[in-house]
């Protein structure tokens, strides 16, 4: 069984820096359903605090809520998500690589006959993401830099609940970016993701127009 969507992913990420080591991650989410302009689809609040091991590698730990919108008269379904996260950050001439390995533990409520209990679904799901930037003037990313970006991440679920999707899902990204000034850029591209479903042999293809805006602010005291 396979179905295909046509949705639109808009969102929202702010890492912002205290001081040499510490600093906090914000990220908002808000997804429509079929046909890039349908009712909402899903919502995402997720906050963490960072660690800087180096200015290359950071360590997070964060809790997330999410918001699953259901159709017609069913409840929307409601899902608290800890996280934690290591993300590394290399910065060449003519190109910069990102990467993240992500934990989530993911407690989704059980809906029974319409209605939501005080039950939940437990599940474990492990995330790994690859991310290109390649800018299109210049050799490095910079204020007034327009660039092209790639990014690809594989989702794994995990726990005794989990019966046939082991492989969660897979989301592949090519677009176009803007860095405004040296804090603030925006993507706007072409999202495909490959899911499979917990029901056996059901996989959903998902067409998305993805827009993303990153806010990075150092609030250190400069010398």
């Amino acid at each position: 069984i396979s179905d295909t969507r046509d949705q639109t992913w808009l969102g929202y990420f702010n890492q912002t820096r205290f001081t040499n080591k510490s600093g906090m991650w914000i990220d908002l989410h808000h997804r429509l359903s079929d046909d890039f302009v349908g009712e909402s689809a899903l919502n995402i609040l997720r906050i963490g605090y960072t660690y800087y091991l180096s200015d290359q590698t950071r360590l997070t730990a964060g809790y997330g809520y999410v918001t699953h919108f259901s159709p017609g008269t069913l409840p929307d379904v409601p899902e608290h998500r800890p996280w934690q996260q290591i993300q590394w950050m290399d910065k060449k001439n003519g190109f910069s690589l990102a990467q993240y390995l992500r934990v989530e533990e993911r407690y989704r409520r059980r809906v029974s006959e319409g209605e939501l209990t005080n039950e939940y679904n437990f599940n474990w799901r492990f995330r790994y993401n690859f991310s290109l930037t390649l800018p299109l003037k210049g050799k490095q990313v910079s204020a007034k830099t327009p660039f092209l970006f790639f990014n690809n991440e594989i989702h794994i679920n995990a726990g005794k609940e989990i019966m046939n999707n082991y492989f969660d899902q897979n989301r592949l990204f090519l677009g176009l970016g803007y860095q405004f000034t040296s804090q603030l850029n925006a993507q706007l591209g072409y999202l495909y993701v490959f899911q499979q479903l917990a029901a056996a042999n059901s996989y959903v293809h998902i067409n998305a127009i993805r827009l993303f805006v990153f806010h990075t602010l150092d609030l250190r005291k400069k010398d």
